[in-house]
């Protein structure tokens, strides 16, 4: 699929200032510094419509990117980052935890790894968090360009047992550099978008 329009629509910190809940959303969490602004880049085809930084924690709001109007990705605060204060971590994760609980148009929550290293603790609970809500469980695992092929399922592996994942298939490998799995990705969006599209249209009949 190829976005023809796309733009960073609301910078949110509160309910109050998020957009209307007027498109479908999937948002994404990861550690501080894990790829989600590039991934989002990548999968909108642009450069630097999602602001990236080579120093973690940069990310303190939830972003929303309107894609076609179609749906929009919303990119939340990292978290993991170690040189912040206790305050302003619970004050990221309060902006996270507000935007989780409060939109009815979220269909799913997917986490981003990065392949080259076993998912942290924090990663582990958000993924649980992630399954509790009732969500699918899809990990992006970013950075495969820093690997090579042949280690490529040593590292899903790793991924797969440290956040207990059944399916193996809900691990997808993601490199924003060389664009492999763009395709794929909005492949499973749409699925995922249409699939609540005909579940509404059931419950309506």
């Amino acid at each position: 699929m190829i976005i023809k329009k796309s733009d960073l629509e609301k910078v949110a910190v509160k309910v109050s200032q998020y957009p209307p809940e007027d498109l479908p959303e999937l948002a994404f969490a990861g550690r501080s510094n894990v790829g989600k602004s590039s991934f989002i880049n990548a999968m909108l085809g642009r450069k630097n419509l999602a602001r990236t930084s080579s120093t973690p924690g940069k990310t303190r709001t939830v972003n929303f990117y309107r894609a076609d109007d179609l749906l929009r990705l919303v990119d939340l605060p990292g978290y993991g980052y170690a040189k912040v204060s206790k305050a302003e971590k619970n004050s990221w994760a309060h902006v996270i935890n507000t935007y989780l609980d409060n939109r009815k148009n979220l269909l799913e929550v997917i986490l981003l790894v990065d392949i080259r290293h076993e998912p942290t603790k924090q990663d582990k609970e958000m993924y649980d968090y992630i399954l509790s809500c009732g969500y699918t469980g899809i990990v992006i695992a970013t950075k495969s360009d820093k690997i090579s092929k042949g280690q490529f399922h040593k590292q899903i592996s790793i991924i797969g047992k440290k956040l207990e994942i059944k399916n193996r298939d809900n691990i997808i490998a993601f490199s924003s550099q060389n664009k492999e799995a763009v395709d794929e990705m909005w492949d499973i969006f749409t699925d995922i978008v249409d699939f609540y599209k005909n579940e509404n249209e059931k419950e309506d009949l």
